[in-house]
């Protein structure tokens, strides 16, 4: 099971979690890392689309911690439905939403964190991180780093 942040502006418009480009990055990345197309669930921990609007596109705004509170149970509700073997969380606010408390991805990838429910959590950066990246420099290491805790990922789901 992968969880992100929140939908992004076309996946709020496409009612599809990760169809924008951080989606279409995920995949290749996923791909990267050996994982196949249909091996996994994908879903967000805030199930609304935050955002503001600025002319005429509607700009990402990072949820409150309220937002991620209300949204919890439903997030429970999936785990328990798909049974992951491990959850992947893109980003910090999907790793606070999963872990219950605030940690520093560096930490939970330190510390092996486990959901409630007792499944192992590999944290890593948000696809959309790599995207808005400040150099190339800092895409290949971001790049890097999504790819080896998704290869982590696929160890310990394959057992």
């Amino acid at each position: 099971m992968l969880v992100g942040e929140q939908p992004g502006d076309q996946e709020d418009r496409q009612g599809r979690p990760f169809v924008g480009p951080s989606g279409v990055l995920l995949r290749r990345l996923m791909a990267e890392a050996g994982i196949d197309d249909d091996g996994f669930y994908l879903t967000n921990a805030v199930k609304h689309f935050s955002f503001v609007v600025r002319g005429t596109r509607r700009i990402h705004k990072t949820p409150t911690q309220r937002e991620v509170a209300a949204c919890h149970d439903w997030l429970d509700a999936e785990i328990a439905a798909v049974r992951p073997r491990v959850i992947v969380a893109l980003g910090a606010t999907a790793l606070r939403a999963l872990a219950g408390k605030s940690i520093t991805i560096a930490a939970a990838q330190a510390s092996a964190p486990r959901h409630a429910s007792g499944i192992p959590i590999v944290a890593t950066f948000h696809p959309s991180a790599l995207l808005r990246a400040p150099d190339d420099d800092a895409k290949a290491r971001m790049r890097g780093a999504v790819v080896g805790a998704l290869r982590r990922a696929r160890k310990l789901a394959s057992g």
